[in-house]
């Protein structure tokens, strides 16, 4: 029931007979069509599917797989119907989920237990909190809910890291979910390896049942899920894993590349096979991500290749400011759509950070054209934007009644009568930022943030954003009505109406983009600061994952790739083969690059 036309690579890694097997699959390059044809080959070699997993990252991957799979079964004049019931194929957290279930009594647990949340948790930890009489200010309920999470998915002891009263919280918390009757998500892996490796009959039991496993995306587990799966294969040994060192880039998470580059070492006899026949990419976006992700220290090296034809040249645009660069790209995608192109035809525009779609956005709203925001909220949708909107209107107009309850609903009792007196004492004809610095200023808008959400950086970038984008106005009331008229305008940008003319863009952060692919791909902002980010120049292992990030980017292009930047140039832009693009300004007039030895990227 194999499915057909693998190619060499593919098949020598389907065919791989037992023990460790490390498929390195390239970007483009049939992974998942390997990994199933895998997994069908060992039901074809008399493995029971009882004994099979399959374990993935998304529950979208898992379907994915689970309908192929059953697909490709289906052609088989015997069905594949007897799969279904049978055979694993789901994420770690789900694979937990069974185990637990059935361990449950081990666990201090019932079988019925529930499975906190984010926010279930959170709120089990501020009850904590609550009864050790804990001032909220001293011991952010966030910032302990990120550490406890981190210390499970590392698999660290909460004494090195915590201090007494923290460990107290800790402990605490731990007993409430046991009298809860209640894992958190984290539990849902941590507790499983704590059961293995406390009680070796139940280990042995998972490990007689599971006599082959096989893991997608390996180049982005943590520690936990690695000792969890390590802990099953280790006595069978029959642990087959897919990934790509060159698009880990999920680094923040807690994801360690490193237990993929050291595989062969932790399991020897591994067998390694290559997938480097890219099936997606032209063969100039080929050798351009590939001269690009070169300079990488840390990797596996691979060669990866297409028989694809060249294809187009990479546009790499400069552009005066953020402005420019996005009315740019909006009037390229206009083209597109009045050329006739199909509808069918797929755009994206890919950033780094969610504060640049602000600008595109707005641009692509000016040109009437629909677009979507994938996997995130419309730039003036987002939380902090609307708060600090709400203390300008009410600068500019002391009755509006609804951002005052937004205030007050945001702040609670904490925004004082004081803070709106010093609000509605400024004047609207006061510089626009001085009325959003006193915003700021009187409401600590920043700590509340770091406060209340686990993604302040982000939220504090937004703000930002808009802040350079209200600098560009002299009269308060004509930023607001800019703002709401981009607002009310954005029923074309809402790509719900199926009469469109032309495709539809989809605009989202790179991060989002992994595992996705797109005729054409536009990638915002890379430069300095941006593309590598900032924060990561501190360290060779920042600069590293943001180049990896530069090469997801790169690589989700089918046809056309555009790069384009407004300010200092990235250092990947110089690591791109001269004769692979087109360097141009926004109006089309031939540049070079400047210099990079006048650019001190050291």
């Amino acid at each position: 029931m194999k499915p057909k036309d693998l190619n060499p690579s593919q098949k020598e890694a389907v065919v791989h007979g037992d023990g460790p097997l490390l498929i390195i699959a390239g970007a483009g390059s049939g992974k998942t069509h390997t990994l199933t044809s895998r997994l069908l080959h060992l039901v074809d070699r008399g493995v029971s599917p009882t004994h099979i997993i399959a374990i993935t990252f998304t529950n979208k991957a898992a379907k994915e797989m689970r309908d192929r799979v059953i697909r490709y079964a289906g052609n088989n004049p015997e069905g594949g119907t007897e799969l279904k019931p049978a055979l694993f194929i789901g994420t770690f957290h789900s694979l937990g989920v069974r185990i637990l279930k059935e361990e449950a009594a081990t666990c201090g647990r019932t079988a019925l237990f529930s499975i906190f949340d984010e926010d279930d948790s959170l709120s089990l930890l501020r009850s904590v909190m609550k009864s050790l009489n804990l001032s909220k200010e001293k011991y952010n309920p966030l910032k302990i809910r990120a550490r406890i999470s981190r210390i499970k998915n590392e698999l660290a002891d909460p004494g090195d890291t915590m201090s007494l009263a923290e460990l107290r919280i800790f402990e605490d918390y731990e007993t409430a979910l046991a009298e809860n009757n209640a894992f958190d998500f984290d539990d849902l892996l941590e507790k499983t390896v704590r059961l293995f490796q406390k009680y070796p009959k139940a280990l042995a039991k998972y490990r007689g049942r599971f006599r082959h496993i096989l893991v997608d995306e390996f180049q982005d587990i943590n520690t936990c899920q690695y000792e969890f799966i390590k802990l099953l294969a280790l006595e069978h040994k029959n642990l087959n894993v897919v990934g790509d060192d060159s698009q880990a880039i999920y680094g923040f998470r807690g994801s360690d590349f490193r237990n993929f580059l050291n595989f062969e070492k932790d399991w020897p006899q591994t067998k390694i096979v290559k997938l480097e026949q890219n099936y997606r990419s032209t063969s100039t976006i080929i050798k351009a991500a590939s001269a690009v992700i070169k300079n990488n220290i840390f990797q596996k090296p691979k060669e990866l290749w297409t028989e694809n034809p060249d294809g187009e040249t990479i546009r790499i645009v400069k552009n005066e400011d953020g402005e420019t660069e996005a009315v740019w790209i909006a009037n390229e995608i206009a083209k597109l759509r009045k050329s006739g192109v199909s509808g069918n035809e797929s755009v994206v525009i890919l950033y780094r950070t969610n504060a640049q779609s602000r600008a595109l956005e707005q641009a692509l709203i000016m040109n009437e054209i629909p677009y979507r925001i994938f996997g995130g909220l419309r730039f003036y949708e987002r939380k902090e934007i609307k708060d600090v909107l709400a203390g300008l209107r009410l600068v500019l107009n002391p009755k509006d009644s609804v951002s005052r309850e937004r205030l007050i609903k945001t702040f609670g009792k904490g925004l004082g009568k004081e803070t709106f007196q010093v609000l509605l004492g400024l004047s609207a004809d006061q510089p626009i930022l001085q009325s959003i610095n006193t915003f700021l200023e009187t409401t600590d808008y920043f700590s509340y943030l770091d406060r209340k959400f686990q993604n302040p950086e982000e939220r504090i970038e937004n703000v930002n954003e808009l802040i350079v984008f209200a600098g560009t106005f002299t009269v308060l009331s004509e930023f607001l009505e800019r703002v709401a008229l981009v607002q009310s305008q954005d029923t074309p940008g809402s790509a719900s109406s199926q009469e469109t003319h032309g495709p539809v863009p989809e605009l989202m952060t790179i991060h989002l983009a992994k595992g996705l692919e797109f005729n054409r791909v536009f990638v915002a902002g890379v430069e300095e600061g941006i593309l590598p980010h900032q924060r990561s120049y501190s360290t060779r292992e920042g600069l590293e994952e943001e180049r990896r990030l530069m090469y997801v980017a790169m690589t989700r292009a089918r046809n056309q790739l555009s790069l384009s930047f407004s300010k200092i140039p990235s250092r990947f832009l110089y690591e791109l083969p001269p004769e692979l693009v087109d360097f141009k300004d926004e109006t089309g007039h031939y540049q070079s690059l400047p210099d990079e030895d006048e650019l001190y990227l050291d």
